[in-house]
Order: structure tokens, then sequence, then C-alpha cells
């Protein structure tokens, strides 16, 4: 597929902005069977090598040193060319077939050998896509700018948001941000009182903002593909559902909501102004407000002290205000308001003679005009000491002190490195209750509202409430260490969820077998399937785990000799084994959750949910065998042989007067095989069309 730019966010990787369609045509006229070559043989390296091969590619590699062991068993023998040097060298580069490249994974763990190796690739091979491991955003962009046809990736931060996820003992297993949408991805377990439990079947599910991705009954295995699942199956309690849906909207205004949510929200205008009316004016509205503002400055003492010093100034201002008005009637009331303020700074009782010409004054004024130089002079002094230490703070940032650990039903992440820190904010964006461990303090710019504890890991998990916690990610960049301070987690507090990082792939085997209640999870495993994705010119905005397998969120833009271009998106949905969640056409609206009767053109823009077997076979245009026809028995009148027959053209793609050919001949067999979903759907329109019809299992086509 041919490359496609986005824009960028904290977990997109950073891409060219220009030449980037000049250089498409060359790009996709390329065959598929184009070569790939890895430079750097870490653990990722391999990894990216392993997966490259299962698209059967063939693949080269250069590392700058042989390893003594290989992390992938076998792994010389699935490089067809083995190259031991600098891949910076160009003449090392054209030993390898650098001219003949489609893509190029610069993914060593150096990164200055990286870009330096960018710059070469660029210069023998102008049109090669370079997918660069690097973390340095800015430096990316700027040399995705020169270059053109780039993409970098950071491999130990991608994966960040699904530790963050494993953390969380809730049903979301994921979030994906598309321009002005949130979506989320949620695996709920449904019971005997959920609002789907014998009400719904699968495919009433599927909305304009929703869509299934799987079904596992009770008892079931894990499903290795999407779509493996009956739309006809009604929900059951014991089953488990995960499905896409959309969360929030911004500000777009192009999803087509239903007519009753039109109409709720036109009857939600009408009534909101006078409920806003109401609401303002209610006093449980201001309590709640107050309320709120209070708890936000929980861990903000000095801001509290500044509200109540601040209330008790204007409240003496309109008291002495409100007095000496009474007081002296003759006075306006921008007079009195003055005199009260003077009396707040420290005025002495002289100031009275702009009220009297008289020079007696009582004796309760001149003890309400100590009580206010005392008062006056007291909240000066406060406020000019707040004032002193956030100018302190600012100039020389002195470190504030950070929230405590929770108490209850949090997370406690060990490790804050790059990764670590990833985790974090992601967790606090999901507003979860989260306390870092680190043998080192955090500067007091990051992650401020963070609670830390500081020094030995394992020593600190006493420190962090770590009994009545909910979950624990072990996220240092020493797996054995991350080992260990799982085991002493999980012994402190066996019901928490446990999460451990690691990154050899052996190593990651042998725990999950042994630690069957805790979540392994190899970064460079995760890491390599969006790099692999990226080199087949795909833009990769977001990875997830699901079902035991990491799903990619994949961008297309369609052109001309691709493998999408013309098909039904209900064929490359079923056909390819991918999850549309989004198309954009030029002409058009963008649609969230499309209709399967969308059909795809040059310029079109479509996202997707997909294992990286479904990338696959998008990349080798290799549609899964269809297997199922629609038996028509008959038509109950003339009109629903004629809707009939339009529900036949739209779902099955062929021509509307082949569709009606079939119908003025029933009893028949529509001759064309479907996909199962396709064809359901085909039988319950057309029985909405009032057409009798069912399902019939066939052979492939």
């Amino acid at each position: 597929m041919p490359p496609a730019n986005s824009v960028q966010s904290d977990q997109q990787p950073s891409h060219s902005r220009v030449n980037q369609h000049s250089l498409n045509a060359s790009i996709s006229s390329r065959s598929s069977t184009g070569r790939f070559l890895v430079c750097g043989l870490g653990s990722l390296g391999q990894f990216c090598v392993s997966v490259l091969k299962e698209f059967k590619v063939p693949v080269s590699a250069i590392t700058l040193t042989r390893p003594l062991s290989w992390e992938i068993p076998n792994l010389p023998d699935l490089v067809d060319d083995l190259l031991i040097g600098d891949c910076r060298q160009p003449d090392l580069l054209e030993k390898a077939g650098i001219q003949d490249c489609r893509a190029v994974l610069l993914v060593a763990s150096d990164e200055r050998a990286n870009i330096e190796a960018a710059f070469a690739v660029r210069l023998l091979n102008p049109i090669a896509r370079i997918i660069v491991r690097s973390a340095k955003e800015n430096l990316n962009e700027l040399v995705g700018d020169r270059l053109g046809n780039f993409v970098a990736f950071e491999a130990t931060q991608l994966p960040a948001p699904a530790f963050a996820i494993a953390a969380l003992s809730s049903e979301i297993r994921g979030f994906i941000t598309l321009d002005d949408y949130t979506l989320r991805v949620v695996k709920a377990s449904i019971t005997k009182d959920h609002r789907w439990c014998d009400r719904r079947l699968l495919h009433e599910l599927n909305t304009q903002t929703r869509r299934i991705l799987s079904h596992i009954p009770y008892g079931s295995p894990l499903p290795t593909e999407f779509y493996q699942w009956n739309p006809d199956a009604k929900v059951q309690a014991g089953d488990l559902i995960a499905y896409i849906e959309l969360t929030e909207t911004f500000s777009s205004p192009t999803v087509q909501a239903s007519s009753t949510l039109a109409s709720a929200k036109k009857v939600k205008g009408r009534r909101s102004f006078g409920n806003r009316i109401h609401q303002v004016v209610s006093t449980q509205y201001w309590k709640q407000r107050l309320a709120t503002f209070w708890r936000s400055t929980g861990q903000q003492q000095s801001k509290r002290v500044a509200v109540l010093v601040g209330t008790a100034i204007l409240t003496l201002l309109i008291l002495g205000t409100v007095t000496l008005k009474l007081a002296q009637p003759e006075a306006s009331i921008f007079h009195t308001f003055y005199v009260a303020g003077v009396m707040l700074l420290g005025s002495y009782d002289v100031v009275y003679a702009a009220l009297s010409p008289q020079d007696a004054m009582p004796l309760w004024m001149r003890l309400m005009n100590l009580g206010y130089m005392l008062a006056g002079t007291a909240s000066i002094a406060v406020l000019y000491a707040l004032l002193t230490e956030t100018l302190l703070a600012a100039k020389f940032q002195l470190p504030k002190k950070r929230p405590p650990a929770p108490d209850e039903d949090h997370v406690v992440l060990v490790g804050l490195g790059r990764v670590g820190r990833r985790v974090a904010a992601f967790l606090q964006q999901l507003k979860q209750p989260v306390v870092g461990v680190s043998n080192a303090a955090l500067e007091p710019t990051v992650l401020p509202q963070l609670p830390v504890v500081v020094g030995d890991l394992a020593g600190s998990l006493a420190r962090v409430n770590l009994t009545t916690a909910k979950s624990v990610v072990v996220a240092t960049d020493d797996e054995m260490a991350n080992l260990e301070i799982g085991l002493m987690a999980h012994r402190v507090n066996p019901n928490s969820a446990l999460v451990i990082r690691t990154f050899d792939p052996r190593f990651s085997a042998s725990v999950a077998r042994l630690l069957p209640y805790a979540k392994v999870l190899c970064a460079y495993d995760l890491a390599a399937e969006a790099f692999v994705a990226a080199a087949f010119g795909e833009n990769i905005l977001n990875l997830l785990r699901l079902n035991e397998q990491t799903v990619l969120t994949t961008e297309y833009f369609v052109e001309a000799n691709d493998t999408l271009n013309g098909r039904l998106l209900g064929e490359v949905s079923y056909g390819y084994g991918v999850v549309p969640i989004l198309h954009d056409r030029a002409d058009k609206p963008m649609r969230l959750m499309p209709s399967d009767d969308t059909r795809l053109e040059v310029g079109d823009r479509l996202v997707v949910l997909a294992p990286i077997e479904s990338l696959q076979r998008v990349e080798r245009g290799e549609l899964l065998p269809k297997t199922y026809r629609v038996q028509i028995e008959r038509a109950l009148s003339s009109d629903s042989v004629f809707d009939g027959a339009n529900a036949i053209a739209r779902v099955s793609d062929c021509g509307i007067q082949f569709a009606r050919d079939v119908m003025n001949q029933l009893p028949a067999q529509f001759p064309h095989p479907l996909y199962q979903h396709q064809a359901q759907r085909l039988v319950r329109e057309l029985a909405k069309a009032q057409v009798s019809a069912c399902l019939v299992v066939s052979g492939s086509e």
C-alpha cells in the first residue's frame, strides 16, 4: 500500500510531509516482493525480520557485530543475505542491494547511527521507504521533511498504552483518537442483568457509533480473526463481547446521528436555556461548584490560603463600606469604599477628615480603624509570602511537594523511565489513581501531579499501599528486576493484576507459562509489528492488545493500482479480516463505522483495525474464500421482487439487472458465493422486503 500522512500525536510516528504524493506512484509500481533491508539485529531487529518473513518477502540484514546467540531461533536461516558491518557505509549498502529495496528498517539501538544511515540510504535510493527507530521527535520531523517517504518510531514508547491498559481491571482495552473523535475498545463480560443479555442479537449491536469485534461464548477458545462470530446469535450470560465505540465528539459535525438522537438534541436545546437559569440561581449548584473547587486545591495548600485571605479582604471591604455609609449618609458610596480600602492598607485615623470636617471621631470608629489596620497588615503579609514563594519557585524551580500515594484501588507503577512516564501519563489521562516508584527523583516539571516514591525499587513497595492496590505494572529497563519485583508484589497482594515488561521472547514465554496470573508483554514483540506494517507503506496510528493479539490501527489512502481500489467495504472487511472504523472522501462527510455498501475509490482515506495477518492479506491482495450462498424461496408481491433485487445488488455487488433476473426466477439460489456476514445480512435485508430466503453453506469460490 502507498504511504500515508497523518496528524501527529504522542503515540503516532513522525512522518514526512513533503514530496510524499510525488513518490506514491513510484512506490506503488514496485513489486510486492521487493527486497526489505533490516539494519541492526538486536531484539527489535530480529523481531522485524521474523514478522517480515511471514509476508514471504526477501529480507536482507546488516548488523555491526554478529550476536553470540539469537533471540529468534534459526534467524540466520530466515535472512536471505546477512552482512556484518556499519550500515552507514555506502559500499555495504550497495552490497546489500539497496537500489532494489522497497523499504529499509533502521532499528539499531544507536539513534545517531540510524539517522546517519537514513541519509546514506536516501542518497543511494531516492524512493525506498525508510523506517527509523528514534525518539527525537523534532529531529524526526525535520529529517522526514528533508528525506521524504520517512517514518520514525520509538520502540520502547510505542507499546506504552498497551501496558497502561493492561493495568486496568476494567473492560477497556484501548483508546483511539481519529481527528476530532475519540473511540474506545471495550471487552465486556455479559451478566444476567446486563441490558443486552437475552434481549439482543449480535448484529443488532452494530450501530453508527459501535462495531462488534469479537464474541466469545462461555468456555470457547479465543478467536484468531475478526468476524469469527455468528451475527444472528443471541447475547447470553457468560459471553465476552469486544467492541469499539465512539466515546466523545469534540467539534466535527460529520457523524450522522440517528433520528431519535437528533430529536433528543432538539428538545434538549429548547430546554437548555431555562435549565441553565434555574441551575445558576440554585443554591445547590453553587455548593457543588465550591465543593469541587475546594477538592481540586487539596494538594495546593498555598492556593487555599490565598483564596481564604482574598475572601476575608473582600468581606472586610464590603462590611467597612456599608458601615461607613451608615455612619456618614452624606458621603458617596465610592468615597466610603475608598476609605475602607485605605484602612486595610494601614492608614491612620486622620483619613476620616475626608468624611467630616470636625476632628471628633467616635471611639467605635477608632477601634474599627485599628482592627482594619491589623487585619490589612496580616493579609498583606500573607499575600507577600505567597507571591515570594511563587516567584522563587519560578525563578529557581524549587521543587513542589508531590501528592501522597493513593490509599486504595490504585495502580503501582515501578520504573519511571521513558516507558514508565508514558504509562503514567496515559493512566492520568484516564483519571486513574497511580503512584510511581523510581530509584531517582523526577524533575518537578515532569508529571507534577504524580505521587512518586523515590528509593530502592524493591524496598519502596512497602510505601505505596501495595496491599490495597488494584494492579502493579513493572516497567523498568531490566527484565530480571521486573520479574523479581513482580514476584514480590504478587506475594504481598495476590489479588492485584500484575503486568511485567520483558524484552527477550524466550524469557517472555517462560515467564508467561510459569506465572499464569501475570500479563507478560514483550516490548519489542509489540513494536516490531508496527515497524513492519510501516515498511509496507501503512500509516500505523496506534496499537492495542485484544484477545492475546496485537491489533494495529492502520490508515490507508486508496490509489489506482492497489488491492483496495474498487472493492465494496464489506468485501474488504470480511475478505481481508479488517474492521473499518473511518471512511473519508473529499466530496463527502467523514463517516465513522462506515456501511458495508460503500465502494472504495481512488483518494479515499480508510482507517481499519487489523492484526498483522490481515495486513499481510491486504498487501498481497489475497481474499479469504467465500463459502456461503443464499437460497431465495419466494416474494410476497411485485414490490417485494423490486425491493429484493435492490437489496441483492446493494449487498452482493452484482449488477441490478442480474439481481432482477434472479428475483424473476424464484425459487432460485443466488449463484454468487458470499461471506457469512454478507450472506446473513442479505437474508435479513430480503426479509425486510418480504422475500423469504435462507442460508446455504457451499464450497469456496
